[in-house]
């Protein structure tokens, strides 16, 4: 997570233990793309973001934790309070 942040990079993961560190510290970065429920094979997961940052700007996503189900997105702004 420091890495991301130092390079100003989007975490993509479908572990839940990145949401809970970054509320913790109370982080606005990294900004972080969940993937949830159930498992997703590369091909799908590489779809679904380029679907999903065809359908955001960069603004959209900074300081924000993006959770992508597979027929919906949710965001969430950081920090988490």
């Amino acid at each position: 997570m420091a890495r991301a942040k130092l390079d100003g990079r989007t975490i993509n993961t479908a572990d839940l233990d990145y949401p809970r560190l970054l509320a913790l510290a109370q982080a606005t970065e990294p900004s972080l793309i969940l993937f949830r429920h159930g498992n997703w094979s590369e091909s799908e997961i590489v779809a679904r973001l380029s679907d999903v940052l065809g359908s955001l700007d960069a603004t959209e996503i900074q300081q924000s934790i993006l959770m992508v189900d597979r027929d919906r997105v949710r965001r969430r702004r950081l920090p988490i309070g």
